[in-house]
């Protein structure tokens, strides 16, 4: 199972087998990824006799002895209650869950957000006076939280071209101790050579955090490919029905032991009911983004031929920038791509957003509805051009397409109702 399409050319990868460690009943099976995303996280103690771990909603964890207290106070981990902060059943099964997912990861730590799954994690890796390595074309809140909140905490950000390899080595000195990466980059979706860039901040001692919201475990094995921390937002994919905030970090021992100590210095905490809510969506996940992906592609194709789109930037399309990263280390993608209009005005895209009938307006993407955004990059960059070198410079507006579940040839239909609008603007 993958997300290659019937008229796709080349030999595109899939997702691979790996083998559940954790799940009772199917622990050192060799398993594919529905199957994987079907069993993990389903211990019998989480779910006793019924097919999805219950919800556990509760504050307080009584104990039949203050012997049994005293013991659980010298473990600090998911199957042992303590206090609601720590969770119950229902979040350790999602917990473990993610876990089975993310190749290398031996656990994973569950956030309220995305955006404080990152924070969270840079936190955990991050003291007063260090420095963090920044990819220029992350996600806004990401660049944010290091400009802001990190700076007043005493680290300093430095943003780097992630193309410029030679720029992105000399930026080291003794302060780095991390490094934010994001595949793809942020609205723009330019891909970048990972294992590249992982290998030289880790000869320099420095903690490797990535995004990988975009593509999931499922589809880019993070951990394998050189980073410590994956960070992942649970209101995309794992949702799945754009009606739940969450997000996760995972990484090996030695990481995660920083990030769940930070997590409960920092009291984060999800409630049982939205675990709930994301493991349910997790079950069909894989199903979501071969479809979303597959469909994306094929609107991706459709765009590349229409004369008022300059360039569509879709890491799984040859020629989009990365491209060749991804065909080498990924095994999988999704349906959030973008495209620039060829010389068009302001007002033109607006014209464009506004008649769209099937794409909504708004933030997000990995839900089952399809979703259009509008961006400009240079508000949010300081390292690396836009328009990218060798394009025109009218060439600059962009609008993100987010697909979802719909039928291709109804949001290609859609589409071009709105290219014709835009003639009269």
């Amino acid at each position: 199972m993958g997300c290659r399409p019937a008229h796709a050319q080349g030999n595109w990868p899939e997702y691979r087998r790996v083998t559940l460690s954790k799940s009772d009943k199917h622990s050192g099976e060799n398993l594919g990824p529905q199957t994987r995303a079907a069993l993990a996280g389903r211990r019998r103690e989480w779910t006793g006799r019924v097919v999805n771990p219950p919800i556990w909603r509760g504050s307080t964890h009584l104990y039949d002895t203050e012997g049994e207290r005293q013991e659980c106070l010298k473990h600090n981990e998911d199957g042992r209650f303590h206090y609601g902060r720590r969770g119950g059943p229902t979040q350790w099964a999602l917990a473990e869950a993610l876990t089975e997912m993310e190749p290398g990861a031996h656990g994973t730590m569950l956030y309220p957000s995305g955006t404080a799954a990152l924070a969270g994690a840079l936190m955990s890796a991050l003291e007063p006076g260090d420095a963090l390595l920044v990819q220029d074309n992350v996600y806004e809140p990401t660049r944010a939280i290091a400009s802001n909140l990190l700076k007043r905490w005493g680290v300093e950000a430095r943003y780097f071209d992630p193309d410029d390899v030679e720029s992105y080595s000399a930026a080291f000195d003794d302060r780095v101790k991390a490094v934010m990466l994001e595949v793809p980059g942020s609205l723009t979706m330019e891909v970048c050579d990972v294992p590249r860039l992982a290998a030289i901040a880790r000869e320099q001692g420095a903690t490797v955090l990535v995004d990988n919201t975009w593509a999931t475990g499922l589809g880019f094995a993070a951990l394998e490919h050189g980073c410590d921390i994956t960070i992942t937002s649970l209101t995309k994919h794992a949702s799945g029905h754009s009606d739940v905030l969450m997000g996760a970090a995972s990484a090996g021992k030695a990481h995660y032991a920083r990030l769940r100590h930070t997590a409960q210095l920092l009291g984060q905490h999800v409630s049982p009911d939205d675990a709930a809510l994301v493991s349910r969506g997790l079950r069909t996940m894989p199903l979501r983004l071969t479809r979303t992906a597959q469909t994306g592609l094929q609107v991706a194709q459709w765009l590349r031929d229409r004369p008022e789109v300059a360039h569509v930037l879709h890491p799984m399309l040859e020629g989009s920038p990365g491209h060749e990263y991804w065909a080498r280390d990924f095994t999988g993608g999704c349906g959030l791509f973008s495209f620039v209009f060829a010389g068009h005005t302001d007002a033109q895209r607006s014209a464009f957003v506004d008649a769209l009938q099937l794409f909504g307006i708004g933030y997000s993407w990995g839900g089952f509805e399809s979703l259009a955004l509008p961006f400009d990059p240079p508000r949010i960059r300081s390292a690396s051009a836009w328009p990218r070198q060798g394009w025109r410079e009218e060439d600059r507006l962009g609008v993100r397409l987010a697909i979802g579940l719909e039928d291709a040839e109804d949001l290609i239909a859609d589409l071009d109702r709105a290219f014709a609008a835009i003639k009269h603007t």
